[in-house]
C-alpha cells in the first residue's frame, strides 16, 4: 500500500512549466510544483466553497456583470478571513509532510501567493461560481 504522500502526489494534475528537474527549495519553485497543481487539483471544491460564502453572505452576485462579479469575488476574498482560512485549509491540507513544513517556514509568503492564485482562479471562472448559486437556489 502506497504511502500518504505517494497518493497524495499522484493525486494531483500535471501542469505544464518549465522547472529544472530537480527541487530549487525556493518559495517560487513550491508555488509552480505545489500550489498551482493543487489549486487544480480543488478547484471545484475552491468554486463550491466561494459559492457558498456568497449565499450565505447575501452578496448580489447574480444580477451583476462579469466584471463586477470578480470586484466582488476579489473584495470577498481579500476581506473575509474565515474564507481566506477556509481556503488556505483545503489547500494545505493536501500537502505531504515535508511540503508541510517547507510551508510552515514561509507561511506568509506562501499564504499571500496562494490566496492571490485563488482569487485568479475564482475571478477568471465566476460564470461557474454563478451557476453553483444558481444551483443551491433550486434544491
Amino acid at each position: 500500500m502506497p504511502d500518504l504522500a505517494t497518493a497524495l502526489l499522484a493525486l494531483r494534475p500535471a501542469i505544464a512549466a518549465d522547472l529544472p528537474e530537480t527541487p530549487t527549495g525556493t518559495v517560487g519553485d513550491f508555488q509552480h510544483r505545489t500550489l498551482r497543481p493543487v489549486l487544480k487539483l480543488q478547484n471545484e471544491l475552491l468554486l463550491l466553497v466561494v459559492a457558498d460564502f456568497v449565499r450565505e453572505h447575501h452578496i448580489p452576485f447574480q444580477g451583476a456583470s462579469s466584471a463586477e462579479r470578480e470586484r466582488l469575488v476579489a473584495e470577498l476574498l481579500a476581506r473575509n478571513v474565515k474564507l481566506r482560512y477556509t481556503i488556505i485549509g483545503i489547500i494545505s491540507g493536501m500537502f505531504t509532510a515535508a511540503e508541510t513544513t517547507f510551508y510552515r517556514r514561509h507561511r506568509s509568503e506562501l499564504n499571500r501567493r496562494l490566496l492571490e492564485l485563488a482569487t485568479q482562479r475564482v475571478q477568471s471562472q465566476v460564470t461557474t461560481v454563478a451557476e453553483h448559486l444558481t444551483l443551491a437556489l433550486d434544491e
